[in-house]
């Protein structure tokens, strides 16, 4: 069965869906591939935005699927792997279309940074999400915690990150990580908060996008979020962030 799925709705946006149920949503390299995928087809000029969601309830995602991504021992073989979701996630980041994260379900460690990445998030009542990688022994790896100091205030972005935490969606949305919290079906909950941006030219839409990623590139975003994946691809190496993946792995079977 396919990781993913792209739809393109009647209204104008496309719909990624990771289908990995059965391992919460994690992310491996097809889901990689699939997000390069839709977010080149977003770039056409019929699409108006880009909807991330997972599949299920129960996850949103639930960030790097370790059973994939075990295997990697030394910084290099670390960054091979962070370095190419680093740079999905600034593709998606700047890309020129309004983007959601429509959060179905939990979203832990690296589905926050995807969540990050996007210009809206929406979350259904009574999920949970956090970025949780500090109790991995590592940080954000894929670029998300550079993104998140951009996104929220400095003390409130590091309080999310340093607590490595998972925290109810309605303390989210107080912190300013979460936009809306809906409790109908989620396509319609998704629709309801586009509604009036997919009623606007598309041209409209972009010009507005890129004047955020005007900031972005003047600010050397694409930068200091590499240096981010560096650092935590040598923190991937240490001996604390093995005996975590080795005991998380035991613990699976």
């Amino acid at each position: 069965m396919k990781a993913y799925t792209i739809e393109k709705k009647d209204k104008g946006y496309l719909l990624f869906t990771i289908t990995r149920n059965e391992r919460r949503n994690a992310i491996d390299y097809e889901v990689m591939q699939g997000l390069l995928e839709v977010i080149e087809q977003a770039k056409e000029p019929d699409i108006k935005a880009l909807v991330i969601t997972g599949e299920g309830t129960r996850a949103f995602c639930s960030g790097g699927d370790l059973a994939v991504f075990h295997a990697l021992n030394t910084h290099e073989e670390a960054y091979k792997m962070l370095s190419k979701m680093s740079a999905i996630l600034y593709s998606l980041l700047t890309l020129p279309k309004p983007t959601l994260g429509l959060i179905n379900g939990h979203a832990v460690g690296g589905g926050c940074e995807i969540l990050a990445a996007c210009d809206f998030r929406i979350a259904r009542s009574g999920v949970k999400a956090g970025f949780v990688q500090g109790k991995q022994a590592i940080t954000t790896g894929w670029g998300g915690g550079t993104i998140l100091t951009e996104k929220l205030s400095t003390s409130k972005a590091l309080k999310l990150l340093m607590d490595a935490d998972l925290k109810p969606i309605e303390v989210l949305k107080e912190e300013g990580f979460i936009d809306e919290i809906y409790s109908e079906e989620p396509l319609t909950a998704c629709e309801n908060f586009l509604d009036k941006m997919l009623s606007i030219e598309s041209s409209v839409l972009e010009s507005y996008k890129k004047i955020l990623i005007r900031k972005w590139e003047e600010a050397k975003l694409h930068e200091r979020m590499e240096a981010e994946v560096r650092n935590c691809s040598f923190l991937w190496e240490s001996d604390a962030h093995h005996v975590y993946v080795k005991n998380f792995l035991n613990k699976k079977e």
